[in-house]
């Protein structure tokens, strides 16, 4: 920023014309003389800036820059640009249709791509139009290349960020090299959450799987230490889609936000990180056994180096410090509404052996009567491991895993719950169906309420 150089090319011509005329602007000159030297001055070879040899300057044209600078100083000599720059001048109404229609239906081919396709089809002479004049039909009607990107239209993109740390984070997942264990190829796939104000990483595991059920565990964790988010920003996978993680958030108070398809940078931030990533970690991992191997290695990445670097989006700042600092108390996380948030129900009905299928495996109850029935089976998805629970009628009941073996030598649950006993000189009810018809039939008095 020291050096002091004309804006463009148009101002280095100014300059230039001021350095051959310049003097003799400033002189006295004596009816005629203004002629004599500017006949000398044409006499003389100049070389223009940017031009790869030297030239010469008529006399009218020496004339012309003499008055401009004259009258109106450096700015009478900068050159008029032509009314129709950059409106590709050899292109016929036809062909400048054409290629615009072309862009606007394929914005991701290129000018070389378009000119080849047209000149295999016919439709145009090769050698008839440069590529550089179809770059300016297009950068003339927003078409270039760069704002087509997103896939649609012209768009403007602007630097964004959360006002403070908790208010969203993001969430994506990294694929890695598989790993060997034995004669076994297990997939890697790195689980992540990011802060988006801060650039703090909330979580980072590596899973083999990439589920709903994985990032609900990795969110429930994250929760836990660090509260819940305001908002959740995911991309369009499958492993974002679902009804359980959708209504998790929507218990816990945490708006879900998607990306639009087809758009990874708006997912920008979370990119960004998986490169630091994959430069700092997971590009050397050498020969892991085991997926605790890799998260030992991603723990210390964050711990060692990640949150304690200056960041440059942040200003110079770490992480880690920028948290800390707006980061809300994880205090306020209420483990009851933690658990429901995370309860799952599903609709089962209840077989004749009082078993219900989940999730591939078969559980048992013990209260015989609901065999049959249509009840609701839940399970709290915070511990994976806790048995699921049939809920009836307001109650709940437990469910285990169907042992066959120990229910061979083991009593049977009753059906239902006994009678109770019959008082000691209770009458009994009357209760005759046909009789009473036939007392209808042949016209005598029925009996009365309660007759025994």
């Amino acid at each position: 920023m020291d050096d002091l150089h004309p804006k463009d090319h148009a101002e280095a011509v100014a300059l230039f014309r001021s350095e051959v005329i310049g003097a003799l602007t400033r002189r006295d000159l004596a009816r005629g003389e203004l002629r004599a030297e500017l006949t000398a001055l044409s006499t003389k070879h100049y070389r223009p800036p940017q031009a790869k040899r030297t030239r010469t300057f008529s006399v009218t044209s020496l004339e012309r820059w003499y008055y401009a600078y004259k009258s109106r100083g450096l700015a009478g000599l900068v050159p008029e640009a032509r009314s129709d720059r950059g409106r590709g001048r050899d292109l016929a109404p036809t062909l400048r249709t054409l290629l615009l229609d072309i862009r606007r239906e394929q914005p991701s081919a290129s000018v070389p791509l378009v000119l080849r396709t047209l000149v295999a089809d016919g439709r145009l002479a090769r050698g008839t139009v440069s590529p550089s004049t179809v770059r300016r039909l297009y950068a003339e009607h927003g078409l270039d290349r760069i704002p087509m990107r997103d896939g649609a239209s012209p768009k403007t993109r602007l630097r964004w960020q959360a006002e403070r740390p908790g208010a969203l984070w993001h969430a994506d997942v990294c694929h890695l090299a598989p790993i060997v264990v034995g004669d076994r190829r297990i997939p890697v796939r790195v689980h992540g959450i990011l802060d988006d104000a801060s650039r703090y990483v909330i979580a980072l595991e590596a899973h083999s799987t990439e589920r709903e059920i994985d990032m609900l565990g990795i969110l429930v964790r994250a929760v836990r230490r660090h509260s819940t988010p305001d908002a959740l920003y995911l991309d369009n996978g499958s492993t974002y889609r679902g009804d359980l993680l959708r209504l998790a958030c929507a218990r816990l108070g945490t708006t879900v936000l998607h990306a639009r398809p087809y758009d990874p940078e708006a997912r920008g931030k979370m990119e960004r990180f998986w490169k630091t990533l994959r430069g700092g970690c997971t590009d050397f991992l050498g020969a892991v056994a085991s997926l605790h191997d890799i998260n030992v290695r991603l723990s210390a990445f964050l711990d060692q180096h990640y949150h304690v670097t200056p960041h440059a989006s942040l200003l110079g700042r770490a992480p880690g410090a920028v948290y800390a600092e707006g980061a809300k108390s994880a205090e306020a996380i209420d483990e009851t509404k933690l658990r429901e948030a995370l309860t799952a129900r599903v609709r089962r009905r209840v077989r004749r052996d009082t078993t219900v299928t989940l999730d591939g495996t078969d559980w048992e109850l013990d209260q015989g009567f609901l065999a049959g029935r249509l009840v609701m089976v839940a399970r709290c998805l915070v511990e994976t491991g806790d048995p699921p629970w049939i809920e009836y009628q307001g109650k709940r009941y437990p469910l285990h895993a169907v042992d066959p073996v120990r229910n061979a030598h083991r009593k049977r649950p009753p059906r239902r719950a006994e009678a109770p006993a019959k008082l000691p000189g209770a009458a009994s009810v009357h209760f005759d169906p046909a009789g009473a018809l036939l007392d209808r039939a042949v016209g005598r008095p029925p009996r009365g309420k309660g007759a025994a």
